[in-house]
């Protein structure tokens, strides 16, 4: 058993090809019930992504695609507005506490590098940025001063920091954008970073230089072993804009993107959808499925209806349940606090139960292998009343014993709910073949 990032530069995907199973392999193996073989051969083929840089040691290998358990992501960072590094390490912590498998570091404001190298250092789940979101603190230039060997400076400083898996909006370049004019959008780009992008192809009339100069990027990544996951700069802001031509010219372009990285050694996830109505979520699960050749899917949501402001981590999950079901296999969180506000501690919870609830309930219905054990030693622990065992397996245990302990029942072995009349009390204690006085009793 060799390890790709021991003495070599073989990447991950560069070494399932050669026939290895590496040390992230047998772990990612292990986590998910598989043999190292069937991991191995997902790899070599593109459709699993184990995104471990080699300099990131304090990695818990995981393994993203078909296959495997949906994976989760928490998003959180410095912004210009509510730069409380304090603040951000509480999130890591809730992330931590609820098992968030990944954590992205979208910091946008000032020097960032300090808190992204001590976020790496600690931490077992797997670290993504966009490095165009950093651009302009980093390199302390306007955006429209910006070149091409800027932004592939950044790209390398944050290969070099340890991040498992960058954020790269190569696939809107010129055709996507002309699409996007000949037809129009309700919300324009919403993205974040192909804004940006947008903005400065806009102001020099350049190719977007991520587009351009892709083989460059590659090369980067290859270097450290850093997971590409090609950002969908033309994802729709709306359900009005779902499905639409920007969408679908960007993603056939994704498509052939994904297989240049791969020819480079390099691993792929593509990134999905935020808005969609929930009709045309599977669709476009096999969409994108069939044209970037069954790439790892990591999915915003998607959020199924656009009025919920404060509530956008019920629609995500929603859409999110939908997605991951239909062949999605990463979904990013989204927060109460969605279109309104940084999220705090208390949002970034409740937008990760949230999602991870969405997870969960895809897998079992996909029926990835074990997804329902949790579930049967709850049922089981409901049967018996046992309340500790319950909260063992509680997703959040936090809050069920809170909610449990808040109100207290006069009768023990029950909550306050049905108290006496609670079922499963009576039919147990029929079923042990205890005589009761249901007069009494009820």
């Amino acid at each position: 058993m060799g390890n790709a990032n021991e003495g070599s530069f073989m990447t991950q995907i560069d070494a399932a090809r050669a026939g290895t199973v590496t040390r992230e392999m047998a772990i990612v193996a292990e986590k998910e019930g598989l043999d190292p073989e069937f991991i191995r051969e997902g790899v070599a083929a593109g459709r699993i992504a184990i995104p471990a840089n080699i300099h990131h040691a304090s990695l818990s290998p995981e393994g993203v695609g078909g296959g495997l358990r949906t994976k989760v992501n928490v998003n959180l960072g410095i912004s210009g507005d509510l730069a409380d590094e304090a603040e951000e390490w509480k999130k890591v912590e809730v992330a931590f506490e609820l098992g968030a498998e990944a954590i992205m570091d979208l910091s946008n404001s000032g020097k960032t590098q300090g808190f992204r190298t001590r976020l790496i250092e600690k931490s077992s789940a797997m670290i993504g940025t966009v490095p165009m979101y950093d651009a302009i603190g980093y390199l302390e230039k306007a955006l429209v001063d910006i070149t091409v060997d800027d932004f592939l400076r950044v790209v390398r400083a944050h290969a070099e920091d340890g991040v498992d898996f960058v954020t790269i909006h190569a696939g809107m370049n010129r055709r996507t954008i002309e699409s996007f004019r000949e037809t129009g959008r309700l919300t324009n780009i919403v993205s974040r970073g192909g804004s940006l992008i947008f903005a400065w192809m806009e102001a020099t009339g350049n190719e977007n230089p991520f587009y351009e100069f892709y083989d460059d990027v590659l090369a980067i990544l290859h270097e450290h072993d850093v997971t590409i996951s090609i950002g969908d700069a033309m994802r729709p802001g709306s359900t009005f804009d779902a499905t639409d031509a920007g969408q679908i010219a960007e993603l056939i372009e994704i498509g052939k993107l994904t297989k240049r990285a791969w020819d480079a050694g390099v691993q792929v996830m593509v990134e999905g959808p935020g808005h969609m109505a929930l009709d045309e979520i599977a669709a476009n699960m096999k969409l994108e499925k069939r044209l970037c050749h069954n790439a790892p899917f990591y999915v915003l949501g998607p959020l199924v209806t656009d009025i919920a402001p404060g509530y956008d981590h019920i629609t995500a999950a929603i859409g999110g349940a939908v997605a991951a079901s239909s062949g999605a296999d990463f979904l990013c969180y989204v927060t109460p606090a969605e279109h309104l506000r940084l999220p705090d501690v208390n949002d970034v919870r409740e937008g990760l139960v949230a999602t991870k609830i969405a997870a969960h309930a895809a897998d079992i219905a996909k029926g990835v292998p074990g997804a329902r054990d949790c579930d049967n030693l709850m049922s089981d622990a409901r049967r018996r009343v046992d309340w500790e065992g319950m909260f063992e397996q509680a997703l959040d245990p936090v809050k069920a014993r809170r909610y449990f302990e808040s109100a207290p029942p006069s009768t023990d072995g029950t909550c306050t709910m049905c108290g006496k009349m609670c079922a499963m009390r009576t039919v147990n204690t029929i079923m042990d073949g205890i005589t009761i006085d249901l007069g009494k009793e009820l």
